[in-house]
Formats: structure tokens, C-alpha cells, sequence
């Protein structure tokens, strides 16, 4: 059986980054979305497609967690793939963790104050629920930021590392982050591009963010990313569906976000662009796993 995959090993390890990224999706694409398809079908059929998209989606993620370490190994000999990736659970990733998640938090936070002071939003009386909401929110934004981490900054990056210069795999890994979420429907696509501008910035911060030294020594792990990812997101949750603040209609969305979504405006680009340039000046020219 080996002497018979062998081929075709040495095929992809012989192609270019993008080739290669497009090899494993579609592999995981025609392994696993069937599964998945079977969960979403008999939801969207009955009218219960968010939740029967939700579960298909976490299908497709655990193929892609189960299909990463054979790739790695199989591909490019990472004998550690996860680890290599930058996913290694320690106590100073944790701290890492932490202190990202922080940074991003008080950052929307932050935000969010500035508008107020600015006359563009007002506070509101938060809902009932809002204690339930900053607890689903933590656990909804740690599911997602280390979800999207070990995707895009875990593996896409080492697999455009590979093949790139640093420059250019930040540039790519920020610009494939932010297309991927116009995976939509034409006319959702053309409503909310401004967005991309938001989601290309965070894109370049959390590269710089994943070549980040942790601790004492210059290893660079996905503590960083995570925290905050999961920071930005939490802090968005908390204020906007736990009923913080509403905007008051006074600066148009382009200043204060597209969509209602602050980091989707100038501010917020602003604001990612200071995390991001914070983080650049103590980043490596690439991520170092070993």
C-alpha cells in the first residue's frame, strides 16, 4: 500500500504551496463532506438550516483535524504536524493566550468608548441575559479563534512558508483569511465587501501575531492568534448581542462599521492596525515550531 501512494507523495510534495492547499481541501472535500451533506440536507429540508450548517461545519473541521497529522506526515515528514503548526498546550501558551485575548477585548472595548465619547453610539440597558451571553460568547469565540487559528495561521501559513518569502505568505495568508469569508451569495458579497478591508487588516495582525517569540525563547506558537481572535470576537459579543451600545446614526458605516460590525469600518481598521504594528516589531521573518 505504501509503495503505491509513494507516486503520488512525491507528486505533491513537488508542487507549490497553493496547489498543495488545494490538494488537501478537495481530498477532505470528497472524504468528508459527504457526512456532512447528510446532516445539513434533512435541516435545511425541514427548515432548521442554521443549526444543521453549524453541525455540518464542525463534520467538516474534524475531518480536516483528522486529515492534518496524516498529511503533515505523510507530505512533508512533520513528525509532531499539530505542534509544528504552532498548537502546543503549555502553560506559557495559555499565558499567551491570556494576554492576546486582553489585548483584544479591551481593544473593542475601547472602541466602543471612543464612539460613545464621540456622540456615534450610546449606552443601552443590557439584556436580561447578559450574563448567560458573556459566557456563550467566551465559549463561542475560544471554539472559533482556535478553529480559524490552527487553519489559516496553523497550517496554511506553514504550507505558504514553504514556498514563499515571509513578505509574501503574510500577504497571501491575510488575503486568503479574509476571501474565505465571502464564501456567500452574490448579493451578501456585494453588501458587506467593504468588509474585506476589516478582515484583511486582522488577516496581517494575527500573522505577526503567530511569528510573535513566546516567553524567553524564540519559538512562535498560535497562543498569540487564538487570544486574540477570541478577544476581538469576544468583546464584539458582549457589548453588541449582550445590549451595551447601539449606534445612534450620526457618522456614516464606513467610519463606524459595515454591517454594524466595528472592525468593518475605519475605526476598527485603525484599530487592528495598531495591534497589528505592535505585534510586527517583535515578530520573526517566519514562524519557528521546533
Amino acid at each position: 500500500m505504501k509503495r503505491a501512494i509513494a507516486p503520488f507523495q512525491d507528486w505533491v510534495r513537488r508542487q507549490g504551496a497553493w496547489r498543495r492547499i488545494g490538494l488537501f481541501l478537495g481530498l477532505l472535500a470528497i472524504a468528508w463532506s459527504p457526512i456532512a451533506f447528510s446532516v445539513y440536507w434533512p435541516g435545511a429540508w425541514f427548515d432548521d438550516s442554521n443549526t444543521a450548517e453549524i453541525i455540518s461545519l464542525a463534520l467538516v473541521y474534524l475531518g480536516f483535524l483528522y486529515g492534518l497529522p496524516k498529511w503533515g506526515r505523510a507530505i512533508h515528514g512533520w513528525p509532531a504536524p499539530f505542534i509544528r503548526c504552532g498548537l502546543l498546550f503549555r502553560a506559557q501558551t495559555v499565558r499567551d493566550l491570556c494576554l492576546a485575548f486582553v489585548i483584544g477585548a479591551f481593544g473593542v472595548f475601547g472602541l466602543f468608548g471612543i464612539e460613545t465619547l464621540a456622540g456615534w453610539a450610546t449606552p443601552t440597558t443590557p439584556s436580561p441575559r447578559f450574563v448567560f451571553f458573556v459566557f456563550e460568547g467566551l465559549l463561542m469565540a475560544l471554539a472559533v479563534g482556535l478553529a480559524e487559528e490552527l487553519l489559516f495561521r496553523g497550517w496554511v501559513l506553514a504550507e505558504l512558508e514553504q514556498n514563499y518569502s515571509a513578505l509574501a505568505a503574510l500577504w497571501m495568508n491575510a488575503a486568503f483569511f479574509a476571501g474565505t469569508h465571502f464564501i456567500k451569495p452574490l448579493n451578501v458579497i456585494l453588501q458587506t465587501l467593504p468588509q474585506f478591508f476589516g478582515l484583511f487588516a486582522l488577516g496581517l495582525a494575527l500573522v505577526w501575531a503567530r511569528r510573535s517569540p513566546t516567553g524567553t525563547h524564540k519559538l512562535t506558537r498560535l497562543g498569540y492568534p487564538i487570544g486574540l481572535h477570541a478577544g476581538l470576537i469576544w468583546g464584539y459579543y458582549v457589548v453588541t448581542v449582550g445590549g451595551l451600545s447601539e449606534y445612534t446614526g450620526r457618522a456614516p458605516e464606513w467610519v463606524t462599521g459595515i454591517g454594524e460590525n466595528p472592525l468593518a469600518g475605519l475605526l476598527g481598521i485603525i484599530l487592528l492596525g495598531l495591534i497589528g504594528r505592535r505585534f510586527s516589531k517583535c515578530a520573526q521573518p517566519k514562524c519557528i515550531s521546533d
